[in-house]
């Protein structure tokens, strides 16, 4: 026995046993500690989607045009879940297709999507898996514009011109096929509201095929500067005042003259063709003896504008007895009485008690909240009244009075004219014939601003 355990193989079996066991020892320690800790020998496996991944395209772009990859794709990835959480944090991994061999052929082809730059300890899923591509000669061909606008837009009266566009032609590029299918190529002016001035803008411009489609291709320049005139038919006619009312007891009126003579109205060749001359109402029933007055125009329903609102008006009178002015004729005086006769001339006696009527027939009515109207507002502007609303009271037989109602009524301010500030703008008042008018105030506080420019 001492022989056995003396010896060297003896000693050699007990050492690999002692070492077996100090490895087994060793590990069953770790293997302790990493449960104590929460720690598995085995990485939790799991998976996680990306969504939109950007697709990068790799090909010849100075000659060739690559049609139909989809900008993005999803991404699944499996593995590590530490791994996939660093993965889709930091997404350092790039989608692409590669169509970069030069020796590619033209048309219609299958390409799959491919990964780089993932974990190698991640297994990616892509979806979809490939794309139906196009791949086409480039080729860039030289256009000319045309501009266009919805004419619909122009304000009743107005016209415009054709519109011009600069430059007239642009260089567009794209693939082959796409180019052959360019049927127009336009540059359209954008106009949000009525137009009623000439316009000076910029354009974007489209190439449209023959079903005006936009066709996918690269425009240069991108845009055109469009000029559109807009004007308005005009005529010059006269101002004719006209005698209202009549004039008090010892006055009689020797002449009304205006200043100026004459008005240019702006309206549709069809509404000025029937209008020859202004009438301007004026009033004698309140003249004392020579006067000046500053009278509204009233525009016609039919004309947009007019190119002044007020006109000057000299009134010349001369004073007369009363008794001479309502005397008889002597030749009637000296006929003979017969009772026709004094029955004639009471009839014919019998003015004064009707111009008593007459004048105990006018009355008032005032009407409250008329909207103030501003008219010629610039698109890059805007115009803010400091009232919009007022009253206004007309005079006028009771039986005419009774018609009116807040329709027949238009006030309206003009601002077409007008730059950057605060101004105070008269009043263009429009009524009924045979009425006269009064207002608190005959101008408005008017405050013009410059619209923000769009980008």
């Amino acid at each position: 026995m001492d022989k056995f355990t003396n010896s060297a193989w003896f000693m050699r079996i007990v050492a690999f046993a002692l070492a077996a066991l100090l490895f087994i020892s060793i590990n069953f320690e770790m293997e302790s500690d990493k449960k104590s800790l929460g720690l598995s020998t085995a990485p939790e496996i799991s998976t996680e989607t990306i969504e939109n991944v950007p697709v990068e395209v790799y090909y010849d772009r100075e000659n060739l045009v690559v049609s139909g990859v989809p900008e993005t794709v999803d991404v699944t990835l499996k593995g590590a879940k530490s791994l996939l959480i660093n993965a889709k944090n930091q997404r350092d991994f790039k989608v692409y297709v590669d169509l970069s061999d030069p020796a590619i052929s033209m048309g219609d082809r299958t390409v799959t999507f491919k990964i780089s730059e993932l974990n190698e300890k991640l297994v990616a899923t892509i979806d979809p898996e490939y794309a139906e591509v196009n791949v086409q000669e480039r080729v860039t061909k030289e256009f000319s514009v045309e501009a266009e606008y919805n004419s619909s837009l122009l304000e009743e009266g107005y016209t415009a011109g054709q519109p011009t566009v600069s430059p007239k032609t642009v260089k567009i590029t794209g693939a082959k096929d796409a180019i052959e299918q360019i049927s127009y190529v336009k540059a359209n002016l954008e106009i949000s509201k009525g137009l009623n001035e000439t316009v000076n803008s910029k354009a974007t411009v489209k190439a449209l095929d023959r079903d005006l489609n936009k066709l996918d291709v690269t425009i240069e320049p991108s845009s055109v500067a469009v000029s559109l005139k807009v004007s308005i038919p005009s005529k010059t006619v006269s101002i004719e005042p006209k005698q209202t009312g009549k004039a008090k007891d010892g006055i009689r009126i020797t002449s009304i003259s205006v200043d100026p003579k004459e008005v240019t109205l702006f309206g549709s060749e069809t509404s000025l063709e029937k209008i020859d001359e202004i009438n301007l109402p004026v009033n004698i029933s309140k003249i004392d003896g020579d006067t000046e007055l500053e009278l509204d125009l009233n525009k016609p329903e039919s004309v947009q504008k007019m190119s002044l609102g007020k006109a000057q008006v000299k009134i010349r009178t001369e004073k007369v007895d009363v008794d001479e002015e309502n005397a008889e004729p002597v030749v009637e005086e000296e006929e003979p009485e017969t009772e026709q006769k004094q029955e004639e001339q009471v009839v014919e006696e019998k003015p004064e008690p009707e111009e008593e009527d007459e004048a105990a027939a006018i009355e008032s009515k005032t009407f409250n909240d008329i909207q103030i109207v501003p008219v010629g507002i610039r698109d890059d502007q805007d115009a803010e009244l400091e009232s919009d609303v007022t009253s206004i009271t007309l005079l006028g037989e009771a039986d005419d009075l009774k018609k009116i109602t807040k329709d027949d009524i238009n006030l309206t301010v003009d601002v077409s004219n007008l730059d950057e500030g605060t101004h105070d703008v008269d009043l263009a008042v429009t009524v009924p014939e045979g009425v006269e008018w009064e207002l608190d105030s005959k101008t408005v506080s008017v405050t013009i601003t410059q619209k923000d420019e769009e980008t």
